[in-house]
């Protein structure tokens, strides 16, 4: 299976969402809280180029957000990625 990372906030719906997407495909995920570490975000800011939380990668790929990861998903493209 594929290794999943979730960055994310404490108070983030679209956090949820996506978790709650991977929790119905029985995906296990690492989520690493950014607002606890405000270096942390500046790190994943550079990383992903991206200013919001979620930012998902898979196998160090990085996916996007939650818009990104339910688009995969509603294609079908999604658990290709995850095996």
């Amino acid at each position: 299976m594929a290794k999943v990372i979730i960055y994310s906030k404490t108070y983030c719906p679209f956090c949820v969402r996506a978790k709650s997407l991977f929790d119905g495909k029985g995906v296990k995920y690492e989520e690493i809280m950014v607002d606890s570490d405000p270096q942390l975000f500046v790190d994943l800011k550079k990383r992903s180029g991206m200013m919001t939380v979620p930012q998902i990668f898979i196998d160090d790929n990085l996916v996007g957000g939650y818009t990104e990861l339910a688009e995969l998903d509603s294609k079908g493209e999604l658990d290709p990625l995850l095996k």
